[in-house]
């Protein structure tokens, strides 16, 4: 019993270990909220936001 526990929650770590939160939206006491995850360092253009140092180097 003790074994197909311990593999029963290992396979679902497995499974649910893979899974990303990309996109939210609700509300909150009346405040909308929305949020995503980041691209990976693709910016887009639309943000003029860069991180330190890396304007330095000429990267954004």
């Amino acid at each position: 019993m003790k074994k197909y526990t311990f593999f029963s929650a290992f396979l679902i770590t497995l499974l649910l270990g893979g899974c990303q939160l990309t996109h939210v939206e609700g509300e909150v006491d009346g405040v909308n909220i929305r949020a995503t995850t980041n691209d990976g360092g693709h910016h887009s253009g639309k943000s003029k936001f860069c991180p330190p140092g890396q304007a330095k180097k000429g990267n954004c």
